[in-house]
């Protein structure tokens, strides 16, 4: 019913060395290195609804936060869940808002989904807000310093008098907005 095959060597997936090759010296040839691997990006740390952290959280990663946080947060990218609480600074290059944040914040972009409120300043680059989203505080542009002069560019001699203070602009004034 059942015959038995001839078993037959498997193949070798690596080839032995040829005899003359392992016989005579190696000269050291330069072997061309290997490209190197691109950088990957980084994973995002998603820290869960259920946990409450009493402290700061620093780091240049992206993080996602759906928990409390009692403490100043300073990260790459922040998203804030819809479940989080962040009582304190916040400070991103770039921060999607979910949840609650009571503090100032800074980062270049600024976004508030419908879930999201805020009660602090923030100031950004750019600042997005969606219908439902609450906002009490002011919101500040960046100020971009004063381009340095170029080395054989002429710096000015003196300093020029400072210009009479000048009254806030509309995106300085306190602002409230509340869906209702």
């Amino acid at each position: 019913m059942f015959a038995k095959k001839k078993e037959t060597p498997a193949k070798l997936a690596l080839t032995p060395l040829e005899p003359q090759r392992a016989a005579t010296p190696q000269v050291a040839q330069p072997q061309p290195q290997p490209a190197p691997a691109p950088a990957r990006p980084k994973p995002a740390s998603l820290i869960a609804q259920g946990l409450t952290i009493r402290g700061d959280v620093v780091g240049d990663i992206e993080v996602h936060l759906d928990c409390v946080v009692m403490g100043d947060v300073k990260v790459g990218k922040l998203i804030v869940g819809p479940n989080a609480r962040i009582e304190g600074a916040v400070v991103a290059q770039a921060m999607e808002i979910h949840g609650m944040v009571i503090g100032a914040v800074t980062a270049q972009s600024v976004r508030l989904y419908g879930t999201a409120r805020v009660d602090g300043d923030i100031t950004h680059e750019q600042l997005a807000m969606e219908p439902g989203a609450e906002f009490q505080g002011r919101s500040l542009k960046f100020r971009r310093p004063a381009p340095t002069p170029q080395p054989g560019q002429q710096a000015p001699a003196a300093p020029t008098p400072a210009a009479p203070p000048t009254p806030p602009s509309a995106s300085q004034t306190p602002y409230n907005h509340s869906a209702h």
